[in-house]
């Protein structure tokens, strides 16, 4: 009988965020696969959870997953964690899950703590259609994914790094007009956890005066047609948690 693979959130900053059940598939899994081991293991040790861990990551899924799959075949209950968040979101999850999906081996998902779900209702923006784009591609295909996001009518969630983010907050200001609305998370969940709403324009200001740290989550709004500019009156709406 195949075992199956069990896909568990861990938290994106608070310990506290973990889930009774997530941890329980932990603590009685036959395997953990963690995307860097040492990461996990304050987690795990955090958790009193002793179950044994393997590295699997971007840089080593292709050579791991022949070996992950047989002890499935086999019957195991394996887990897999990323440093932080859902697996498959901007993490390692998918090959192996598409893997397990074209050889019959059930996965199950649990629901738990990802970053972009609290920055896209923090931002007070339209969370009825939206569009996740996770990290935009550095060189290759840049241009072509923001001129997408001028013209899409969803609202965007974007992940940043704290260094990129003044220049991407430009690009996107290049593309989709200095007054497009926007809003910045950092630290989703943790001690200084700070979302700043405002316009594009607003907010390019702001990050250069204020440099930012932690992971960054953007949200930008959606095109409307014949868009109208809309006067911002109350600038740098700041709400700190």
């Amino acid at each position: 009988m195949a075992g199956k693979l069990i896909m568990v959130p861990t938290p994106v900053g608070n310990l506290d965020d973990m889930t009774p059940r997530g941890a329980a598939a932990l603590a009685s899994a036959d395997l953990i696969l963690a995307e860097d081991t040492r990461t996990s293991g304050i987690l795990l040790k955090h958790l009193g959870i002793t179950t044994p861990m393997m590295s699997h990551h971007k840089f080593n899924e292709h050579d791991t997953l022949p070996a992950i799959i047989r002890r499935l075949r086999e019957g195991q209950i394996i887990c897999m964690i990323t440093d932080a968040g859902t697996p498959g979101i901007s993490d390692p999850g998918f090959l192996i899950s598409r893997e397990c999906r074209n050889e019959g081996i059930v996965v199950e998902t649990l629901p738990g703590a990802t970053a972009f779900v609290p920055a896209l209702v923090n931002s007070g923006l339209p969370t009825d259609r939206f569009c996740f784009e996770g990290f935009l591609p550095q060189k290759k295909g840049r241009a072509t994914r923001l001129a997408e996001m001028a013209s899409e009518q969803r609202t965007s969630v974007i992940y940043e790094s704290p260094l990129r983010l003044v220049k991407t907050l430009e690009q996107l200001a290049e593309v989709c007009g200095l007054e497009r609305e926007a809003s910045v998370s950092r630290e989703i969940s943790k001690l200084h956890e700070t979302t700043v709403r405002g316009q594009l324009g607003e907010l390019i200001e702001f990050f250069k005066l204020n440099n930012p740290k932690g992971e960054i989550v953007i949200v930008l709004s959606g095109a409307e047609p014949d868009r109208k500019a809309h006067a911002h009156k109350n600038k740098y709406k700041n709400e700190n948690q």
